[in-house]
């Protein structure tokens, strides 16, 4: 019954108060958060810090939905906002730029990430509001309160995902962790060839020495931001998962470079 009235009122809500994303959360409220912390945030990346963008023309054709955003990870959270806030500058028709806030008065709403329950839930008050701007929960199955661990695999997460995939872009980090050059996780390969979205590398940089771990407090200002976008790719679904990982880590630049090999070899 609830679901026929909310049918019926989004006929005629053109502000989009009903309307409801895939996971059953208000747009309305996610619009406002999106907003609120884009304000919040700007500052951090535009005056505190420079954000330098490169290969948003790859980003101008793309569909309105079926698009898989990876990208290599630096903090829990900042990596996450400064790419929100390219999406919401591209929607508005700017390029290479996010100099001109007044893109938050109408963002790009239908955006997703992939992110830890954990991280979300036991983080305190601000996690548990990030997490309506599209946060999509997964519950790692080899990392929890910041050791390794080893448990059953979340089945769910790639159905959740696809969701997300359906209704409009998804942002994951498949390496699942901040720390530089650690292995992509398998489960990204699998997701790809279930659902086959177009795929978009990206490679942030900067972020880390700027940014605590959590990207909410600074470690250094005047600190270069960089976001690189890479052409999309539209991976063949019967591409062996090995080769599939072999590229994603080249694109998003987590080969581990010969001098670390070296070291490692070493030690």
């Amino acid at each position: 019954m609830k679901l026929h009235i909310r049918n019926f009122l989004s006929m005629f809500d053109v502000f989009g108060i009903v309307e409801r994303d895939p996971f059953g959360n208000s747009m309305f409220l996610k619009r406002i958060i999106m907003f609120t912390l884009g304000w919040i945030t700007y500052g951090r990346l535009r005056v505190y810090n420079k954000t330098k963008i490169s290969g948003t023309e790859h980003l101008e054709n793309l569909p309105q939905t079926g698009v898989l955003f990876l990208s290599n990870h630096q903090t829990y959270f900042m990596d996450v906002i400064c790419l929100y806030h390219v999406f919401f500058s591209i929607k508005w028709g700017f390029k290479n730029s996010i100099n001109f806030p007044i893109y938050l008065l109408a963002p790009r709403s239908r955006l997703f990430y992939v992110a830890a329950s954990e991280t979300m839930k036991e983080g305190g008050l601000l996690p548990k509001i990030f997490s309506q701007a599209g946060a999509i929960l997964v519950n790692r199955s080899w990392r929890a309160k910041g050791h390794d661990v080893k448990r059953e695999l979340d089945t769910a997460a790639n159905d959740k995902v696809g969701l997300g995939l359906k209704y409009g872009w998804v942002v994951s980090f498949p390496q699942g962790t901040t720390t530089p050059y650690a292995p992509l996780r398998k489960g990204t390969a699998h997701l790809i060839k279930a659902h086959n979205p177009i795929v978009v590398p990206v490679v942030i940089n900067g972020f880390r020495r700027a940014f605590d771990k959590k990207g909410l407090l600074f470690k250094k200002r005047n600190t270069t931001l960089s976001v690189t976008f890479k052409a999309p790719i539209q991976f063949d679904p019967n591409m062996p998962v090995e080769e599939m990982m072999d590229i994603l880590r080249e694109q998003i630049e987590q080969k581990i470079p010969v001098e670390k090999l070296k070291w490692r070899r070493e030690e």
